[in-house]
């Protein structure tokens, strides 16, 4: 009798083994309804079901089946299972996936930390040849429980690179993310995993590969589906769907909007957080509440997103009124409001670009008075200390704007206070032409603007140097004043010497071409000569053998030890500065803060100047480009509209290394990305470029007086 039951027993746990394998078997669920997993799970057709509580998930599950503890009180909380559970699923032959747990059976479990510059890495072959070892995923601010575990599937780790690391673990430390539990049955995630949607977990392919191996295990033998989920912020269109009619109105219309649903514009009833954002670390903090009111321009306008991303998906922004923001947002909303006769943008653009020169500190204090040195010039932004920071790259774009602003709004308002600031940039540029890339109030004030003015520097840097050359071309253009093409050309002939071996680049090579392209353009507005025409051909030629057939414009990065940001030389060098995002050249990035934004204008302006086929079709291409990979996103308003600044164009997705410090992949700004693409997309819609727009500006009239006051020697 004894022999026999020792037979049945046995026999019973043949059949709970087989009934555990078979497809008809449940994966049971003990988390919330709106849990992304299981949402994503019951979406594609997983037999799934679900209970409140571990204890009921784990009673109700069958012998033998997957069960998913998920943390539904992450990140505040863990994951409570009491040890009877534990004890429950090992007598029921459960394999259990465990999420954020208080604790373990047999292990320690520390204190809840949270990741600042780490990301995730494969450490395990279990996902398969499309996810393999040293494969780089990002768990947006993770929040995770120590523990030890030896050998890891993934970890978390400040590590370089794009795609894969590049420089092993070894010299960074790492903590187990996901783990099988030393006991069996048992799979380990120290964070939630199960956030994946709505904390905007990437890249999306990868997820989907992690999560089709952790439901294997859970149920060995049983086929899973690939997995879909459409991303919460994501891209508006794919590369080979067929555009609306109206895609282009579209994407300038929503470009705009974004600036006010993103409550970037500031408004007087929530003006007091500004103040209180000097208490956040470099001003980034949180973004003002959707309940709040957008402000109409009269209070100035923010900078944009950062690129960190929160466990719920949100961001933080970055809280400092620019003034190139200023000026190139103005822009972008005045030609909006021009193309659709939106009295409201033409109204915000205004205030924009009042709020730039007469109502903030930008272009007052020593700046408005005629016998300083620095009349004239526009500080970077209204806090105490960088409203006497001068950068001419800065200084340039917000010109720029202003110019075409005032141009969609027909008004000269703002023309002599654009004339100052070309002016003072102009007298604090050497004899070649070149200015130094920043300058401070307190150097002007020791030195004076004359010891600039003779001082001969070079410095073979476009991004730089290029766009305030591009100014003096353009007032050139109105008033005949011949120093101003001199020492432009100057500038432009040494620069065109020094290519490509001795440029300086920034955050990679490609955005000093996209930087360069625009005084060559202008260039042979004033001088159309063979050389000149040469001189663009190069460049344009160059930075064109990295357009994509999609339109995407791949980044480059220059020589070794020319660079001022290059990338990572090491894991600890990550995050610690401003960097490219891509690791090495091939990474297929676009970026829209550095080079395709610039890029888009740049060439808008290079084909109408020759009227040349090829540069109006890589126009079009990257128009096309920027209309597709704009954000689309009902559950983040803020985000829809906007254009971050990374884009892998073959994932179609929005990924980079996420290095630099300031302004990584996933951040926006409201001037150098937004401004730009809307002004561009804009002026094709009007059929004109800058240089005609802005033809009839009248501001050679105030020439004189300004020339006397700022030019005397």
């Amino acid at each position: 009798m004894k022999k026999y039951s020792t037979l049945l027993l046995l026999l019973a746990v043949v059949i709970n083994f087989q009934c555990a394998r078979t497809p008809s078997q449940k994966l049971v669920f003990s988390c919330s309804s709106d849990n992304d997993l299981y949402r994503v799970a019951t979406d594609n057709g997983i037999p799934s079901k679900r209970y409140d509580s571990p204890k009921q998930a784990v009673e109700s599950a069958a012998n033998g089946s997957g069960v998913l503890i998920l943390a539904d009180n992450y990140p505040i909380k863990t994951t409570a299972i009491d040890s009877a559970v534990y004890e429950l699923a090992v007598k029921k032959n459960l394999r259990l996936y465990v999420e954020f747990p208080l604790q373990l059976p047999g292990m320690k479990t520390g204190e809840i930390r949270k990741t600042h510059w780490e990301r995730g890495v494969v450490t395990s072959d279990v996902f398969g040849d499309s996810l393999k070892k040293m494969r780089i995923v990002m768990i947006q601010d993770c929040h995770f429980v120590p523990v030890a575990a030896t050998t890891p599937l993934l970890v978390v780790a400040k590590i370089a690179g794009f795609d894969t690391v590049v420089y092993g673990l070894d010299s960074t430390k790492t903590h187990p993310i996901l783990f099988q539990h030393p006991a069996g049955n048992l799979l380990v995630s120290t964070t939630k995993l199960s956030q994946f949607v709505t904390g905007r977990y990437a890249p999306k392919q990868a997820w989907a590969q992690i999560w089709k191996m952790i439901f294997h295990w859970l149920q060995p033998g049983r086929p899973v589906p690939n997995l879909k989920w459409t991303s919460l912020v994501r891209a508006s269109f794919k590369p080979d769907a067929s555009l609306p009619r109206n895609a282009r109105r579209n994407a300038i219309r929503r470009g705009v909007e974004w600036y006010s649903n993103s409550r970037l514009l500031m408004d007087k009833s929530w003006k007091e957080k500004f103040v209180q954002a000097k208490n956040y670390y470099d001003r980034v903090g949180p973004a003002p509440s959707q309940n709040l009111p957008a402000g109409d321009g009269s209070l100035g306008i923010l900078e944009g997103f950062n690129a960190k991303i929160k466990y719920d998906g949100s961001q933080p922004i970055r809280w400092y009124q620019r003034a190139d923001c200023s000026g190139e947002a103005a822009m972008a909303i005045a030609l909006e409001g021009l193309v659709d006769s939106d009295k409201k943008h033409l109204s915000i653009a205004g205030n924009l670009l009042d709020f730039l020169y007469f109502n903030s500190n930008i272009q007052h204090g020593p700046r408005a008075n005629p016998a300083s040195p620095s009349y004239g010039l526009l500080g970077w932004d209204t806090t105490e200390h960088s409203s006497g920071v001068y950068y001419g790259d800065d200084n340039a774009r917000a010109i720029l704007g202003t110019l075409t602003a005032a141009a969609a709004l027909k008004s000269g308002r703002w023309d002599e206070a654009a004339l100052r600031v070309i002016l003072a940039n102009f007298r604090t540029s050497g004899p070649s032409g070149f200015r130094k890339p920043r300058i401070e109030e307190d150097d002007l004030q020791e030195h004076g603007w004359k010891y600039y003015w003779q001082k001969d520097i070079t410095h073979y840097a476009p991004h730089y140097q290029a766009w305030i050359w591009a100014c003096y071309l353009w007032l050139y253009n109105k008033t005949n004043y011949q120093p101003l093409l001199d020492r432009t050309k100057t500038g432009i002939r040494k620069m065109m010497q020094a290519y490509p071996d001795n440029w300086h680049w920034t955050n990679g090579l490609q955005q000093e071409r996209a930087r360069m392209v625009l005084p060559l353009a202008w260039l042979i507005r004033v001088e159309d000569t063979p050389e000149h025409r040469a001189w663009l051909k190069q460049i344009t030629d160059d930075l064109l053998s990295f357009q994509d057939t999609c339109g995407a414009i791949r980044e480059e990065i220059g020589h070794v030890g020319h660079g001022s940001y290059a990338p990572p030389k090491s894991n600890r060098e990550y995050g610690t500065t401003e960097a490219p995002l891509i690791q090495e050249n091939g990474d297929p990035l676009a970026d829209m803060l550095y080079t395709s934004n610039f890029a888009l204008f740049s060439l808008t302006e290079a084909a109408a100047a020759t009227g040349e086929a090829q540069l109006k079709r890589a126009v079009e291409k990257l128009a096309d480009f920027m209309i597709r990979i704009q954000v689309r996103s009902k559950a983040h308003p803020e985000l829809d509209g906007a254009w971050f600044r990374a884009f892998d164009f073959n994932r179609w997705e929005y990924w980079a290394s996420n290095a630099d410090a300031g302004w990584g992949a996933w951040s926006t700004e409201t001037g150098w990305t937004q401004g730009w693409i809307v002004s561009m997309l804009a002026m094709q819609e009007l059929q004109t470029n800058l240089w005609d727009f802005t033809a009839d500006s009248k501001i050679a009239k105030h020439f004189e007086k300004y020339q006397k006051m700022m030019l005397t020697f």
